[in-house]
């Protein structure tokens, strides 16, 4: 593989043949084509907070005149204008773009004001581009005051053929108040949306103090806010780490409402969800958790929204806490959702950084200056042209009779006049220029009261460009005008998000939430599991598939777990409540969890919790193993004893006793103290008895002082006390099993 990418790789230019090797023509066009990721697709500005595609849309748009009063246009002709003339990557990307712009559900302040179907919440697209109209919202007319005005640098587009701004003169620090999501190469960017009035009162606040610290900007933004609303429940020292270091985790939930209803009944009311959550698949994994009763106290979930959001969701009962129910929702759909901050933008449109919140409000307020500075010099240079036409046109005035017989009778009045008057070439073509009825008395007083207007502005220009602190003021005055038009009084700029701690919730387990009913647990001999209501007679005859027989039948609750070991040695965990209803002949159990075809159903039995167990295989290794440590989360279940090859899992049996008595294939029997066995909560164990031939048969625990009992050939339980011949030490080989010892060499 070296050698490929060392290859020459050979090119031709004018003739000559340039070579070099290969691994550094691929180097270099990927470093090409990385950087261009970066800064012209993937991150924004932090001056404007857009991207190539948004800022080339807004400036089609602008070129089109679509102001927020004025007429619609069909969304096709805009993002083909975008794509003819500025941005060449496909026009079907460009009206992603120009839609997602125009929804309010998924940017804070839209830009766009779309007619017709631009998408919805529940996550379907918008409509062809032929079928939408669209125009420019007031926001981003504000993203664009001072463009004819030489506010911003201007750069060839991609032919040559016109100019597009490289950055907008931007009237509010819209990299925060809308956010922005991209994936660049080897970097990303992820920053929610903030509210417009709480950005501008601490941008002013920056100004006034430069040195502002990050807890001070807190204090005007406590946090981001979101177009759906919802509830931040993230603790204000996260988001301050979060702000302060451009990183960090945000907890954000739907809000919700219990409604009463009749009876003493209830439901609860979901009227925000999380930003970025589709309704449709939210409404999908709630319906999908009351299916498969992993939420046994919901039993229904309704969408009854129309304008707003509206969704319903009923209790199983009335009794049912609801913020049992929403604490655990919170934790098992996406009506919690984690927004992971990641502040990285492109600083002066150049340096990708990842910033603090102080870091991108800086950038906006000194962009902020650059475009007043930018504007102020440019309406400077306006006033200049304009005094010197108008300093030419009451020289004029002054001087009329002469002009106009300069004019009648001169072959170059032009040049006559310039040299008669002191005039410039402006000021004379200008002159040449003027229409006769110009030349009345009225006229020359609006003239100088023009001149003496221009001169003022012109002076108070020049203070501004020559003061910094007038300039800061100027800036200062600007923000509060914007903060009127789009702050906490406008129609849409009251925060929706609101800030809460998260209530202090200890996870409910799911068998609290279960209604505890008795059940008889049937499991067949070829492994069909079924529960019966009620606690039926155990020595009942039951219907099995023809070719099957009972196995495990025993008395449970609802609320109980199951465990079944396994001959590969893995326990797995079943809920009573998952088990199949007792008419038919059940499921099989290799449905409900991951047991392999070739591993046997060891045991089958109620979980306990803190109870021991004594595993071994037929090898005559074995340990002890608390309960707890057993239970599975998963389908797969968990290894507990280890076991390979033709060695399979054998015995689990609960510890009922201070001596273990083994009897091996060969019927030799071995009885020797509890405690030599270790409790261990995964492995192959230790040895238990040893043989030459053959292998475990059975195991069991009892109290040496009550005796060994064993059913006898006639069905009789027989106890055994004088067994002092067949005690010794664990891994010993035993002695013949005593007389009467079924033949079948178990201890049942």
């Amino acid at each position: 593989m070296a050698d490929i990418i060392n290859e020459q790789n050979d090119e031709t230019i004018g003739g000559a043949t340039l070579s070099e090797p290969l691994r550094r023509a691929i180097g270099d066009r990927y470093l090409t084509y990385a950087l261009s990721t970066i800064m012209h697709r993937a991150l924004p500005d932090a001056r404007d907070g857009l991207k190539p595609v948004h800022r080339r849309i807004l400036y089609a748009m602008y070129r089109l005149k679509l102001v927020s009063n004025g007429k619609f246009l069909k969304s096709a002709k805009i993002s083909g204008d975008t794509m003819g003339d500025f941005h060449p990557h496909g026009d079907a990307a460009i009206y992603d773009a120009m839609a997602r712009l125009a929804q309010d559900f998924s940017v804070r302040y839209p830009m766009v004001d779309g007619q017709g179907n631009f998408g919805n919440i529940d996550g379907d697209n918008p409509a062809a581009a032929r079928y939408t109209e669209a125009r420019m919202t007031a926001v981003a007319e504000a993203m664009l005051i001072g463009m004819e005005e030489d506010a911003v640098d201007f750069r060839d587009n991609y032919d040559g053929r016109l100019t597009e701004p490289s950055v907008l003169p931007a009237s509010f620090p819209n990299l925060l108040a809308n956010g922005s999501t991209g994936i660049a190469v080897g970097m990303a960017t992820n920053i929610p949306p903030h509210n417009i009035g709480e950005l501008l009162d601490a941008s002013i606040h920056l100004i006034k103090a430069p040195n502002a610290r990050d807890e001070t900007l807190m204090d005007y933004v406590p946090g981001p806010d979101f177009p759906t609303g919802g509830i931040l429940v993230e603790p204000k020292e996260n988001l301050l780490d979060a702000y302060k270091t451009g990183r960090g985790p945000m907890r954000l939930r739907a809000r919700w409402e219990l409604e009463e209803l009749p009876r003493g009944l209830w439901q609860i009311v979901v009227t925000e969800i999380p930003y970025q959550v589709q309704k449709s698949k939210l409404i999908e994994k709630i319906a999908e958790l009351i299916q498969l009763k992993k939420l046994p106290i919901l039993t229904d979930v309704r969408d009854e929204s129309a304008e707003d959001i509206r969704l319903v969701l009923e209790p199983r009962a009335k009794t049912v806490d609801p913020i049992i129910l929403m604490e655990t929702l919170f934790r098992m759909s996406d009506l919690e959702t984690r927004f992971n901050l990641n502040l990285n933008a492109l600083i002066d449109g150049r340096t990708p950084k990842i910033c603090s919140m102080k870091e991108v409000l800086r950038a906006f307020i000194d962009h902020k200056r650059d475009v007043l500075l930018r504007r102020s010099k440019h309406r400077m240079e306006k006033i200049d042209r304009r005094l010197e036409v108008l300093e030419g046109y009451i020289v004029a005035f002054l001087n009329l009779d002469r002009v106009i017989e300069i004019i009648r009778n001169d072959d170059e009045p032009k040049q006559t006049m310039m040299t008669e008057f002191s005039l410039s070439d402006a000021q004379v073509e200008a002159i040449l220029n003027m229409r006769l009825r110009s030349l009345r008395k009225l006229e020359e007083i609006e003239l100088r009261t023009e001149l003496d207007a221009l001169q003022v502005e012109r002076a108070n220009l020049d203070d501004l460009l020559s003061s910094e602190v007038m300039q800061w003021d100027k800036i200062i005055d600007e923000l509060r005008e914007t903060r009127k038009k789009f702050g906490k009084n406008s129609k849409h700029g009251a925060r929706r998000t609101e800030l809460a701690d998260a209530p202090e919730f200890e996870e409910v387990p799911i068998e609290a939430m279960i209604e505890k009913e008795p059940i008889t647990v049937v499991c067949s001999a070829m492994g069909w599991v079924r529960a019966m209501k009620g606690h039926g007679d155990l020595s009942q005859d039951l219907k099995y598939k023809d070719g099957d027989q009972e196995r495990f039948v025993f008395h449970a609750e609802t609320t109980d777990k199951l465990l079944m070991f396994g001959g590969n040695g893995r326990f797995y965990t079943m809920s009573c409540s998952d088990l199949p209803g007792g008419r038919g002949m059940g499921e099989p159990i290799r449905l409900m969890v991951d047991l392999p075809n070739d591993a046997d159903m060891i045991d089958f039995f109620i979980h306990k919790a803190g109870r021991k167990l004594l595993v071994a295989s037929n090898a005559g290794d074995g340990f002890i193993v608390s309960e707890t440590d057993v239970v599975a989360q998963t389908r797969t279940g968990k290894q507990v004893l280890n076991v390979k090859g033709d060695i399979k899992a054998l015995i689990c049996k609960p510890i009922t006793g201070d001596h273990v008595a083994t009897v091996g294939e060969n019927r030799k029997v071995l009885i020797f103290p509890l405690i030599e066995l270790p409790e261990m909560s995964r492995g192959k164990g230790v040895r238990l008895q040893k043989y030459k031939d053959g292998g475990l048969n059975d195991a069991t625990t009892f109290y040496l002082d009550d005796g060994l009992s064993w059913l006898d050939p006639a069905g009789r339980r027989r106890i055994e006390t004088e067994l002092i011949d067949w005690i010794g030490k664990r891994a010993g080989t035993g002695r013949m099993a005593p007389r009467g010892f079924p033949k079948d060499n178990t201890f049942t």
